[in-house]
């Protein structure tokens, strides 16, 4: 039996696997009623009816070496004292959006027969097809920003990680301009991710406040995405905003890697909010790239609707793909 994880900042999703592969006993848990990340998997691991003896986590960080820096929540661990805390045999750990990657072929191959529309797991936004074998690219706003890609590699698949959530981002009309020079103005840089993520939509909005001269309370992300479903003029223009830059970094991204099987959007912001996204103009920033349109306009992108992608992934790293 396996344990999986998909730990972000703000939530973690455990589950075990059992010797079929299935997934068993999913449960998710706030992080912030844990000290660490070693007690919220020993209560998770206390209430399972047999003891796994290897785990795959997906961890919203960079996986440098041994130990693993959480930078969007106050959590550190050693890779080699956790397995021994948790008397594990085998302990892999890979960056949340490496699972997600891994999980592309999956979510591709079920959905093969459908991908022209979508099918469960995957909701199709604006036009293009995929490329069978094609690399494919990955990311989603939640905590942070989330990156990668997976390519194909002779028979099986190379997944690529990084923090590309971090690049810098540079608006590309002129009130994303503003709204950038007043991001980097407060903290010395804007990276895409102060932008495409809970935070960054809350800047979004903040940024839009200052230039029309309204003074607001910072709210929460969750309170600016309530206020946009309920018609709150600003809160609407932030959402959209959020959505048009968006479809410029996937964009950025689709070139970057030639995503030419199709562009993924995970995360826990945008799977909620479909039918604004599909109204926003997220495709058209995704295709605006001059004389390069040709190239976007062939390359789908999607929602991933599948509520636990990581798990996929984790378990095709673990030999059950």
């Amino acid at each position: 039996m396996n344990l999986i994880a998909d730990i972000g900042a703000t939530q973690t999703r455990c589950a075990v696997l059992d010797d079929d592969g299935g997934i068993q006993a999913a449960e998710v848990f706030r992080n912030r009623r844990f000290d660490s990340l070693q007690a919220l998997l020993s209560g998770y691991l206390g209430r399972c009816p047999a003891r796994p003896d290897s785990a795959a986590l997906a961890v919203a960080a960079p996986v440098l070496g041994d130990d693993v820096r959480m930078p969007n929540l106050d959590w550190e661990f050693s890779q080699r004292l956790l397995a021994c805390e948790l008397d594990l045999r085998q302990l892999s750990v890979v960056n949340d959006f490496a699972a997600v990657a891994w999980a592309l072929p999956t979510l591709a191959g079920e959905n093969l027969h459908e991908m022209g529309g979508g099918g469960a797991a995957l909701r199709q936004v604006g036009g293009g097809a995929p490329v069978g074998g094609a690399a494919m690219a990955t990311l989603g706003p939640g905590s942070g920003l989330g990156v990668a890609s997976v390519a194909p590699c002779g028979e099986a698949w190379a997944v690529v990680e990084g923090e590309g959530g971090n690049i810098s981002f540079s608006g590309v009309t002129p009130e994303q301009q503003s709204i950038t020079d007043r991001i980097r103005a407060q903290y010395g840089h804007c990276s895409a991710e102060s932008l495409l993520s809970g935070p960054g939509l809350v800047n979004i909005y903040m940024a839009l406040a200052e230039l029309q001269g309204r003074d607001v309370s910072r709210p929460s992300p969750a309170q600016v995405s309530r206020a946009a479903a309920e018609g709150d003029a600003l809160a609407v223009e932030a959402r959209g905003m959020f959505f048009e830059m968006l479809g410029s970094v996937a964009g950025n991204l689709a070139l970057t890697v030639g995503a030419r099987g199709g562009v993924f959007i995970a995360g826990g912001i945008v799977p909620r909010m479909l039918e604004p996204l599909e109204l926003s103009r997220f495709r058209e920033s995704f295709e605006a790239k001059g004389r390069y349109r040709f190239y976007l306009e062939a390359i789908p992108t999607y929602v991933i609707t599948e509520p636990y992608p990581a798990f996929l992934g984790l378990r095709r790293l673990l030999g059950y793909g």
